[in-house]
């Protein structure tokens, strides 16, 4: 087990990529505090056992973001990782989108994961031991590069996210703490099956822009982030990992098999 004795946070962990990559790291030996606005998080967190415990937070908020943090050092005494995982899409025409949905955008995608950098590095920096230093990977997107045009926020967002992952990784690198991003694809969570593939048409569009012909699973992400919190990773900074089955060195569609 590569995290055995690192402590993780995790947020946006109540389903989807977040529970994937929270059950990964508890997998890997590490003790993991999950969080989410949604409370069901704390079912996620029971059913990986003593390792794991949630709270409930709203992590574009500091006082939330204060609150966890203290929750989590008062359960394990640290913390190692951080997995910047919460985020929302809202899909509106440029010139329909309202301002309040681009500000709730921005202020859960970009804001929470500056929140939580901020407070969480601040904690790594204070200990004093051999290990001092740390991880913090931040969820991004392949539309951090590319566009949707429906999805103004969202693309925003993810494009503050890789610069944010960048100055960061240069700002927290004399503390020896790495800061990197993972920018998956199109991933099977319950939005994308419900939303994105509803469909033979939409399964179609995406799947003619993926050149390995099939979208990801959240464990495939989560395997990701376990390796960029372990000592593998230890040379990797202020780096975007794409996971996208081919889909960003694409420029053409491809042919697909119904």
């Amino acid at each position: 087990m590569k995290l055995t004795d690192k402590v993780a946070i995790v947020t946006g962990a109540a389903q989807g990529i977040g529970l994937a990559c929270a059950e990964r790291l508890v997998r890997e030996g590490a003790r993991v505090m999950l969080t989410d606005v949604r409370p069901d998080g704390a079912a996620a967190a029971s059913a990986l056992g003593d390792a794991a415990r949630f709270v409930q937070a709203d992590v574009s908020m500091k006082a939330d973001v204060d609150a966890l943090v203290a929750a989590t050092l008062a359960a394990f005494g640290r913390i190692d990782i951080l997995v910047n995982n919460a985020g929302v899409t809202h899909a509106a025409d440029f010139l329909d989108l309202d301002e309040d949905d681009f500000d709730r955008v921005l202020r859960i995608n970009l804001k929470s994961m500056f929140l939580c950098s901020q407070a969480v590095a601040r904690e790594m920096v204070k200990r004093q031991d051999t290990q001092r230093g740390g991880c913090i990977i931040n969820m991004s997107s392949v539309n951090a590069e590319l566009a949707i045009p429906n999805q103004v926020p969202y693309v925003v967002s993810k494009g503050g996210v890789n610069q944010l992952t960048r100055v960061a990784s240069i700002s927290l690198a004399q503390y020896g703490i790495r800061v990197n991003a993972i920018g998956p694809g199109t991933i099977l969570t319950e939005l994308a099956k419900q939303a994105v593939l509803a469909g033979p048409e939409a399964r179609h569009k995406i799947l003619s822009r993926t050149p390995l012909g099939r979208c990801g699973e959240p464990e495939e992400i989560a395997g990701i982030a376990a390796f960029l919190a372990s000592d593998d990773a230890s040379y990797i900074t202020g780096q975007t990992l794409y996971a996208d089955g081919g889909r960003m060195a694409l420029n053409y569609t491809v042919p697909v098999k119904d």
